[in-house]
């Protein structure tokens, strides 16, 4: 058996090489690459912390191979772009190859040095390509903002952030239990993922109407404007007090503002807030436990849970806001009603959920507002024990299910207009502002109105027969008459 074996082996000596078909090159001066984009734009980005990864294909369009003699960063190792070719970082490669009708990817980000100004400012460079003596490039645009970067911030007395360049808070700032901290008008905060602002003691947002306070999250790419979760929330603890929010702008967090306070410390954080609006939170708009709370001229829209969760117990006043939930249901399906009121509360200790009832509510006040939203209902009483909770809905359109909630036997509910449509235009500038149409038009009580006689956009409510339920007056040039 061994000669066969030889003679295979000798056989195979003489048999030709395989064939490899040969590379044939395009190398005509008129052919040229193709590119998916001409220019790569970033949104403006922070300088010092780098941009997301953007990318785009060079192309062959011809059925032969082309060879790309140079590709180069034009800006070379001084440029704030960073470029991966076909898998390889660096800023010049050479005798790149791309297969007939094939493609590859080039991978761009950047990070921005500061450029001392509180202005925007524009950072260009571009990816020069050189094929068959031809001179192609790609032009990268990016949009550099300097920022205060926060991180593990500690506040031990009074702090005061000014407009100008906006604050970066990565993880968390603490205000002590003897600090406050005082935000001005026309500043704005981003938070990163699950960052918050804990207050042991006071928060003051003086924001107004031309330059209300932003709170929002770090990413500032368009498809983020109106996505819920990017941060975590503001955080208002038993100790805080005084706490005062004023023309703000709080949107897509995961709690706008959670206010509470343990049961058995004794102890109810306060807060005014007035002028606000509160958008697309992944869970709740506010929630309060046991605290007290005023809120004027409050609009709270989209949220995954609650717009407003008042639980266990306080003293809780709302004027003239809108509390309308239509959280999309590609989300997640919503459980909770927009106004969510319960004198008892539930947590876990050591893995197992301990219910805290019998909740004491000095007051829970709701006048000339709007509840309304895309579920079925959208007001919960929960009373663990079945008592009469201390609550009164006074001159207010809501949308409730009168098999789960006897409003018209209930003395605490007063000129209550259910289940109408709002007909509210949440749209911007629109948010939540009443149609032409709309049946909260001159539906409020004239002594509550006299008492927030402007509404959210500065609009006098004592000027026609009644004030319009909701934060907002229905002005007849502000709006578009759809009627």
């Amino acid at each position: 058996m061994l000669i066969p074996v030889i003679v295979l082996a000798a056989a195979a000596l003489l048999l030709p090489p395989a064939c490899h078909p040969e590379r044939i090159f395009i190398e005509e001066p008129e052919a040229r690459l193709r590119f998916t984009t001409d220019t790569v734009f970033f949104d403006t980005v922070f300088t010092t912390i780098g941009t997301v990864t953007e990318s785009f294909r060079v192309q062959n369009p011809h059925n032969r191979y082309i060879r790309i003699d140079e590709v180069r960063l034009a800006g070379g190792a001084g440029s704030v772009f960073r470029i991966n070719v076909d898998g390889q970082p660096g800023i010049g490669f050479e005798n790149l190859e791309i297969a007939p009708r094939d493609s590859m990817y080039i991978f761009v980000e950047a990070t921005l040095d500061p450029n001392n100004a509180d202005d925007v400012l524009r950072i260009q460079d571009s990816i020069v390509f050189l094929t068959n003596g031809n001179i192609q490039d790609v032009d990268l645009v990016a949009w550099g903002q300097d920022v205060h970067i926060l991180r593990d911030n500690l506040l031990e007395g009074p702090v005061t952030w000014t407009a100008g360049k906006p604050y970066l808070i990565m993880d968390y700032v603490y205000v002590d239990t003897l600090a406050s901290l005082t935000i001005e008008p026309g500043v704005t905060v981003h938070l990163h993922r699950d960052a918050l602002i804990f207050v042991d003691g006071t928060l003051r947002v003086n924001g107004t109407q031309e330059e209300p306070v932003r709170f929002r999250g770090d990413r500032l790419e368009e498809f983020y404007q109106d996505k819920p979760g990017q941060w975590g929330l503001i955080y208002l603890s038993a100790l805080s007090h005084h706490n005062r929010i004023d023309y703000a702008e709080i949107l897509n967090g995961t709690i706008g503002v959670l206010i509470s306070a343990p049961p058995e410390s004794g102890l109810q954080p306060d807060l005014e807030i007035s002028n606000t609006i509160i958008n697309h939170m992944s869970s709740n708009g506010i929630y309060a436990l046991n605290a007290r709370v005023t809120g004027t001229n409050l609009v709270i829209g989209a949220c995954g849970g609650s717009c407003l969760g008042l639980i266990y117990g306080g003293a809780y006043e709302f004027t003239h806001c809108t509390f309308v939930n239509y959280w999309p249901s590609w989300y997640a399906n919503r459980q909770l009603p927009a106004l969510y009121l319960a004198d008892y509360f539930g947590n876990l200790e050591n893995d197992t959920l301990v219910i805290r009832p019998d909740g004491v509510f000095e007051q829970a006040r709701i006048r000339n507002s709007v509840i309304y939203g895309n579920a079925r209902t959208e007001l919960a009483i929960d009373s663990y024990n079945d008592r009469q909770l201390v609550y009164r809905f006074d001159h207010c359109l809501i949308r409730i299910n009168e098999e789960s909630l006897d409003y018209k036997s209930d003395p605490s509910f007063t000129s209550i207009i259910a289940n109408e449509e709002p007909m509210l235009l949440d749209t911007i500038p629109y948010i939540f502002s009443p149609d032409s149409a709309s049946p909260v038009i001159d539906a409020g009580l004239p002594a509550t109105g006299a008492e927030v006689p402007l509404d959210l956009k500065g609009n006098g409510r004592l000027l026609d027969a009644a004030p319009d339920l909701g934060a907002y007056e229905w002005v007849p040039d502000q709006a578009p008459d759809r009627r």
